[in-house]
Order: C-alpha cells, then structure tokens, then sequence
C-alpha cells in the first residue's frame, strides 16, 4: 500500500452505474481498480465451494482474509474477476450471488478480514475504490468520494434489461422485491451500513446515461485537481 496515491470512491447500491463508471474513469485516469462488492461476492463463491456455512462467521473470515482474487481490465471491456486463476466473472455477477455476498458483508469479522485486503489495492498512480463503504470506512481519507443513487425501479429495469440480453428469464417484480430487501438489510446493518460520506457528492443516476454519469465525475475531479 502507497499512502501517497491518491484515492476516489464511488459508492451506493446495485444497478446505479457505479461499475462502469469506475472501469471508465479508471481506464481514463490510467488508475488501479478495485471492486470491492465483488470481493464480498467472491468470499460467498468460495465458501459455496468449499461448503461452508454463510453463518460461520469465523471460517468466512479466514477465507476473507487470504482471498486470492484480481481484477483484470481492457481496454473497452468489463473487468474480469479472477479468483485462484480461474475467470469468475459471469459466476459472481449473477442476482443471486449479490443476495449472499449482501448476507456475508454484515458479519462484523469478514468485513475486518477484507479491510486489509481491500487498502493494499492503494498504490501509484491512484486508484478507483468501487463498493459500498469505500468512502466511509476503507478509505475515508479518500481525495473524492463519490455516491451513486438511483430508484429502486430504474435499477430493476436496468437489471432486467441486462439479464433479459444474456437469454435469462427473470421477473421485474421479483428484480425490484430483491433490489428493495438487500437495500434494506444494507442500509440497516450496524457495521458499516450503506449510506454517503459526509463528504460524498451525490449523484442521483435515474434519468442519466453512463456518459452522463462520467462527465458529471470528471467535473468533480477536476474540480479536486486531480487532473488538469
């Protein structure tokens, strides 16, 4: 870990756009990423297979604490998720997978597994931190933070839209009853909850595109000097 490289996080929910935003402000910036959901969504994978329980909060954190996991982007491309070697991108990034990573980041001992994991991904030039409580707990000394919000709804169709091209036949009120309960059970759990640094800009996504989304960032990190 570099303290010297600088840091932008860019939380809030599913389906507002924080992804994508940061593989494209990261490949912008030529910066390190990190997504931090998937970390958690990884710990889920791994204890499926290896047929663990999500309630045992000690071996999950044994598990969070040595993950072998990287993120490998191109130009152009989503960032691939690769866990002991093997590309798990399309394993974890499913509705379901989100739904136990969810139940695995309230377990105060898996979060303090991670927080370690998570700050040596800090190092030169910078980095995009993506997650949940990248600005108010990884890195609260962060150079921006930025928090994405969008309705419950709009997230759902998104969702929808994105399942319905890869052939997976889903309902929309099933996506938006699930987008609504992990909300909740994020925003409510007494470890780092789901909620904007004090010192977060934010940026409701309902009515924007992606390249919206970007511009609107690039604003503030220019504004911050972290780029001419």
């Amino acid at each position: 870990m570099d303290r010297q490289a600088p840091v932008i996080t860019i939380d809030g929910p599913s389906g507002v756009g924080k992804g994508t935003t940061s593989l494209l402000l990261a490949d912008k910036l030529a910066w390190h990423l990190l997504d931090s959901g998937a970390l958690y969504r990884v710990v889920a994978l791994a204890a499926t297979k290896r047929g663990v329980s999500l309630d045992d909060e000690a071996t999950l954190a044994v598990l969070a604490e040595h993950l072998d996991v990287q993120f490998k982007a191109k130009q152009g491309q989503s960032a691939r998720i690769i866990f002991e070697g093997n590309d798990v991108t399309d394993q974890v990034r499913t509705e379901k997978q989100g739904n136990l990573a969810s139940k695995v980041a309230k377990l105060p001992e898996v979060r303090k597994g991670l927080f370690a994991r998570q700050k040596a991904f800090q190092s030169l030039p910078g980095l995009i931190a993506e997650g949940r409580d990248m600005g108010t707990t990884i890195f609260p000394d962060a150079a921006l933070k930025i928090f994405l919000t969008a309705s419950a709804e709009e997230r759902a169709n998104r969702r929808f839209g994105q399942l319905k091209d890869k052939g997976i036949s889903v309902k929309l009120a099933d996506l938006i009853a699930e987008i609504a309960e992990r909300d909740e059970r994020d925003r409510t759990r007494s470890v780092a909850p789901l909620i904007p640094a004090e010192d977060a800009v934010v940026i409701d996504t309902t009515c924007l595109n992606i390249s919206d989304v970007l511009s609107r960032v690039i604003v503030e990190v220019r504004r911050c000097g972290l780029i001419a």
